[in-house]
């Protein structure tokens, strides 16, 4: 996969790339190589190796697809860092747009997307059949596009304090089920799956990724001490499903409260907490984990049915408990 990666920027030199390596964690801030392992790999891309694996026995078919994943979702990454004012990556380092301003962070993930449709093509270099490559081209691209429309409504509900949990539902099918649906789905054609395993696996894909959605927001709320104060909780005034339970089922002090909190501009120091408490009275962390349960029963019902052939049906299980433990930590 890293080889894969890094095939993908083979003759293409220039600043833009140096950054798009930055955001990658092969170089540093003035393009000299960093001292960094292997490319970490996400969610995506693991579910796609994880399908093809499933299909086949083996993982190999689907590496292009995989780090074609990879890349798109490191676009979504960039962008979001932009869109959340995040000044850290997941590593610790300084964002692109930190260091480079958001205007280049805009171009370099657009860039990364541009290559992740590169590199999907690399899919004909294996032997995968044109109308095959085809469709998983179709599929990344649909994917993206209903990853922006998520997207889109995320940012919509941050203005909104009260947000109904079927709206809620649908943001985060679109913003983290779809191209995790597409991952599995590239997975399962690389290896060779048929039509309706390979849409048996993008089923199971987009309710994996919708229920890592709601395991990271608890992740994000609770934090590792349980009191509301991690990166990117609930300073950014961000919709997740315990809030909106919260918000719906708490006294009605409690759902004042807690809306006076979200109305503030600026949130003070005990007010984190303060809605951690809210939530835990009312249940809401129980309520949201007991709907991700659900939806990683939906998962394995998708791919479960008696028309669906895999070799190796225990690399899905596999995938998705490390995609869950990863999402929350």
């Amino acid at each position: 996969m890293d080889a894969e990666l890094r095939a993908a920027f083979d003759g293409r030199q220039g600043m833009l790339y140096d950054l798009l390596r930055y955001h990658l964690g092969w170089v540093d801030e003035r393009g000299n190589p960093a001292d960094a392992a292997l490319t970490p790999l996400h969610h995506c891309g693991v579910m796609a190796l994880a399908a093809a694996d499933a299909v086949s026995g083996g993982h190999q078919p689907a590496i292009a697809a995989a780090a074609a994943v990879e890349l798109a979702y490191n676009f979504v990454l960039v962008h979001n860092d932009v869109q959340a004012g995040r000044i850290d990556q997941r590593d610790d380092r300084p964002s692109i747009w930190w260091v480079w301003g958001p205007s280049q962070a805009i171009n370099a993930g657009d860039g990364l997307h541009a290559l992740a449709r590169a590199a999907l093509m690399r899919l004909s270099d294996v032997g995968i059949p044109s109308d095959t490559v085809l469709a998983a081209l179709r599929s990344l691209d649909q994917a993206c596009l209903t990853l922006c429309e998520g997207q889109y409504m995320d940012l919509t509900y941050q203005d909104q304090l009260m947000v109904s949990e079927a709206d809620y539902m649908d943001m985060i099918g679109r913003k983290s089920g779809a191209l995790a649906g597409c991952a599995a789905q590239l997975g399962a054609l690389a290896a060779g799956a048929p039509a309706d395993t390979a849409a048996a696996l993008r089923q199971w894909g987009e309710n994996l990724g919708t229920a890592r959605q709601i395991r990271a927001d608890i992740a994000d709320l609770w934090g590792i001490s349980g009191d509301g104060f991690t990166p990117s909780n609930v300073l950014n005034k961000k919709k997740s499903l315990p809030l909106i339970h919260a918000l719906q089922h708490s006294a009605t002090a409690a759902r004042r409260e807690l809306g006076g909190i979200y109305m503030k501009r600026v949130l003070e120091p005990d007010d984190p907490p303060r809605i951690v408490a809210i939530l835990d009275a009312a249940g809401s962390r129980e309520y949201a984990a007991g709907k991700a349960a659900r939806l990683l029963d939906d998962a394995a019902s998708a791919v479960s049915s008696a028309g669906i052939r895999l070799q190796q049906p225990q690399s899905l299980r596999q995938a998705a408990e490390w995609v869950i433990a990863q999402a929350s930590a």
